[in-house]
């Protein structure tokens, strides 16, 4: 591992890939930051929904605080083993937090009126969760955008998939966000993914050489 990392970490083209991708991430966390500001303060009347209509609101509060956590760690990790994953890692998710600040500025309903409540002071939630940013569900289009990533390391993908499943079942039984917002986050989140391959070719090519 750090023969890898100091490969890599050497060569001025791959730390060209990383400054752009850390600088697109920043980029996009701004983004997503203000147009969450702007959905909430613009949120309507809440919708009825299939789903949350029909079911008790249960306490997830920890798994949807802290799981999304566990899982960047995870992230971080298996990146840090092999190095050059992390352009294409980066610029995925920038770009999908670039998109998913689009939809939420273009669908203003209000959160559903019966949901779980969790810790407003934690830093995660007080910077980038807004309450109205419910289009679409970003706890389970990033995982599936990761399972789609490393689709041809099968241990990684079920993983992958597995989480984001637990974290669809997750935001319905707490009313986090709408039907919806999960059912979609699956089909955007993989033209997303392949809009990633389009626009960043290099990036994916050294990302392929670590699967």
């Amino acid at each position: 591992m750090f023969q890898k990392n100091k490969f890599y970490f050497t060569q001025k083209s791959f730390l060209l890939a990383c400054a752009t991708s850390v600088a697109f991430l920043a980029l996009s966390m701004f983004v997503n930051f203000y147009a969450g500001m702007y959905a909430t303060e613009i949120a309507s009347n809440p919708v009825t929904d299939i789903v949350l209509s029909n079911t008790p609101v249960f306490n997830v509060d920890g798994i949807f605080t802290y799981g999304p956590l566990i899982l960047w760690l995870f992230v971080a990790y298996i990146c840090i083993v092999e190095p050059n994953r992390i352009p294409f890692v980066l610029k995925s998710v920038a770009l999908f937090t670039v998109i998913r600040s689009v939809f939420i500025t273009l669908t203003h309903m209000g959160p559903f009126p019966r949901t779980v409540a969790f810790n407003p002071d934690v830093f995660f939630f007080r910077n980038f969760t807004f309450g109205a940013d419910l289009f679409f569900s970003g706890h389970v289009g990033l995982p599936f955008l990761l399972a789609l990533m490393f689709w041809n390391n099968k241990e990684l993908r079920y993983v992958f998939i597995a989480s984001s499943f637990i974290f669809a079942v997750v935001v319905l039984l707490g009313h986090l966000h709408y039907s919806i917002d999960v059912l979609s986050a699956f089909f955007i989140t993989y033209t997303i993914f392949h809009m990633a391959k389009k626009f960043f070719p290099k990036d994916y090519n050294l990302f392929s050489n670590g699967l």
